[in-house]
């Protein structure tokens, strides 16, 4: 999986994105990191490094499992296969977007 294909799941999902109304940065490890900005309608999507509200820590085959609905974020979170640093209620909001 490459952040290509990250960006092609996580596209249809911006609009979403608009009730978590915050920025977010997903770090998969030395793969790179995708930035969402939901504080913008609608929300942008890169691949730059920049400041967050959220950051989550999570593989890209977990953040692929994840959006794909087969990887539950509490679950994710409890067994630490996902690590949350910043505000915990950005990323309680967005349980709802994913899956």
């Amino acid at each position: 999986m490459s952040l290509e294909s990250i960006e092609h799941r996580l596209t249809p999902l911006l609009p979403r994105l608009g009730s978590v109304n915050a920025r977010v940065k997903i770090v998969c490890d030395k793969d790179g990191v995708v930035h969402l900005d939901a504080t913008q309608s609608p929300a942008v999507m890169t691949f730059a490094d920049g400041p967050a509200d959220c950051t989550i820590r999570i593989s890209k085959a977990n953040l692929e499992k994840l959006i794909d609905g087969k990887l539950d974020p509490m679950v994710a979170f409890a067994m630490g296969r996902l690590k949350v640093d910043g505000s915990k209620g950005v990323a309680a909001k967005l349980t709802g977007v994913f899956g």
